[in-house]
């Protein structure tokens, strides 16, 4: 299982420490977002890294959808329902929720699927930035606070066209943002590729806080230090 060592689990509850949340982050998504550092002060374990763990514990649905609501913190646990419900809502140990599931059609369980699938899934969303999210800032002539970058993962979803997939890859198709005040909204619609074959589609959803006009000399530093984050770890 990818994601097997990244989490933890007991009483059908699942618990991500800042080490874990982190190695994930940098070592299978290749996302270097500040709020998935072991010392962040408003730490938030990866989206990508929930739906690894859910998809290997439900399967891969025909079609699936994940809303986050809440921010998951390594100071609470998730409890993991054991169902086949077409509906799953996964909560804190208080009874809040912070994601939920939809999923319909034929189910596969193989996790050699399910780890290529998610491999690939996290890979395409772990590059969102810079590569996409900086030509549509500067498209739409704002910019994220450098000083307090905030980018957080709102759901996703798609649907195949069938699931006797051996290699699924996952390519970027438009990506589209709405501004309102200083939020914005965030879509990317992607398509899932079998040996150069559209298998599926989906789009992924993300939200940008604390929208100020854009100016290229602070979207540059941004990307410096983006960069050089990146590098420090991997030296």
């Amino acid at each position: 299982m990818l994601v097997k060592k990244y989490y933890s689990e007991a009483d059908q509850k699942i618990h991500i420490s800042r080490q874990q949340a982190s190695d994930f982050a940098k070592d299978i998504a290749d996302d270097f977002n500040p709020i998935h550092d072991i010392d962040a002060k408003r730490f938030c374990a990866p989206g990508d890294l929930l739906f690894g763990i859910l998809l290997a514990k439900y399967g891969l649905s025909s079609k699936m959808e994940f809303t986050f609501s809440d921010r998951v913190t390594d100071e609470m646990s998730l409890q993991v329902p054991a169902t086949d419900a077409d509906h799953i809502s996964i909560a804190s140990d208080v009874d809040k929720e912070c994601l939920s599931i939809l999923r319909s059609g034929d189910i596969s369980l193989k996790q050699e699927l399910i780890n290529c699938f998610t491999r690939s899934y996290v890979e395409f969303s772990g590059h969102t930035f810079p590569h996409i999210l900086v030509p549509l800032m500067a498209e739409h002539n704002v910019m994220i606070n450098p000083d307090r970058p905030l980018v957080m993962y709102q759901g996703m979803s798609f649907e195949l066209d069938r699931l006797d997939l051996v290699n699924p890859n996952l390519e970027l198709v438009s990506s589209h943002m709405e501004i309102i005040k200083k939020r914005g909204n965030v879509a990317l619609e992607f398509c899932l590729k079998e040996s150069g074959e559209i298998v599926g589609r989906g789009h992924k959803m993300m939200v940008l806080s604390g929208l100020r006009p854009y100016e290229q000399d602070k979207v540059n530093q941004l990307i410096d230090v983006y960069a050089l984050r990146k590098k420090s770890y991997l030296d």
